[in-house]
């Protein structure tokens, strides 16, 4: 009876027992926020291993999965555009043809495809891009799909690997959506933080600086001004070339911000000043 035992715990270890093994082309995600969007990417990252990849892995000429393993996939949360070219808000898998100095880009509908579609379905290739490579000084070991050179308007969707990267211009829309928020808070109840960002995005955006200097006063007004908003009223003057105005403004940060200990903008306003008075 003790023999049976033995075997049946025995067996039940080597029943539920499982190997694990990292995987030759590990898993990423990556979330990024560009501007008010959000983008996904979810993929995975083969690696060289002394092989030559273009040209020999990665044949020119031929359809690429872009990565490994299950579609390369990114998703995004507004309207953009890729390459100069329209994309719906939602998932697209990722497929490139790779060439010695272009890549042909395809944003493609399915995303439930076990690396290369069965039959490749024109139909669904929402976006065809033709991007010029760029050389790489660095090898990179792993193939890398990345969000790079972001503003609040845009970004590159960069693919590299080896001595090749690709960067895919995009673009989102930021001020559309930013201005349509300005505008509905201004028909109703703003408050101080509302005047005080639609204040510094205009400014920063290079819009209408005499709204933004009256959206600043009015923050000041009715929260009875911090350190940073006397900061951003200050530049505001600077820009509309007040340079008197925008002196006092920064003295009102300077002495704020000694109070409160922050030595950054001490040194911002100091220097502000300094620049003014010239």
């Amino acid at each position: 009876m003790r023999t049976i035992k033995i075997l049946i715990i025995l067996f039940s270890t080597y029943t539920f027992a499982q190997i694990q093994t990292p995987q030759s082309s590990p898993k990423a995600i990556v979330m990024q926020t560009v501007g008010l969007t959000e983008i996904k990417l979810d993929y995975s990252r083969p690696a060289m291993r002394e092989r030559i990849i273009m040209g020999e892995l990665v044949p020119f000429g031929k359809i690429w999965r872009t990565g490994a393993n299950a579609n390369t996939k990114i998703s995004f949360s507004d309207d953009v555009k890729v390459g100069g070219k329209f994309l719906k808000a939602g998932e697209y898998s990722i497929f490139s043809r790779p060439g010695i100095s272009m890549w042909e880009i395809f944003f493609y509908s399915k995303t439930d495809n076990s690396g290369l579609p069965d039959k490749w379905d024109v139909k669904k290739v929402v976006a065809a891009l033709e991007i010029e490579t760029q050389e790489l000084k660095k090898a990179k070991e792993n193939f890398t799909i990345s969000i790079e050179n972001i503003t609040n308007n845009g970004a590159n969707i960069s693919l590299a690997w080896e001595n090749t990267q690709v960067l895919i211009p995009l673009e989102v829309p930021t001020d559309e959506k930013t201005m349509a928020s300005i505008n509905q808070t201004m028909e109703g109840n703003p408050t101080a933080r509302d005047y005080y960002l639609a204040a510094v995005y205009f400014k920063e955006s290079g819009k209408n600086l005499q709204k933004a200097k009256k959206w600043i006063a009015k923050a000041i007004e009715i929260d009875g001004g911090k350190y940073w908003m006397f900061r951003q009223q200050a530049l505001i003057l600077a820009k509309l070339d007040e340079k008197k105005a925008a002196i006092l403004a920064s003295k009102n940060s300077l002495k704020l911000a000694k109070e409160a200990g922050n030595q950054d903008y001490i040194r911002l306003n100091n220097i502000s000043i300094a620049e003014w008075s010239k």
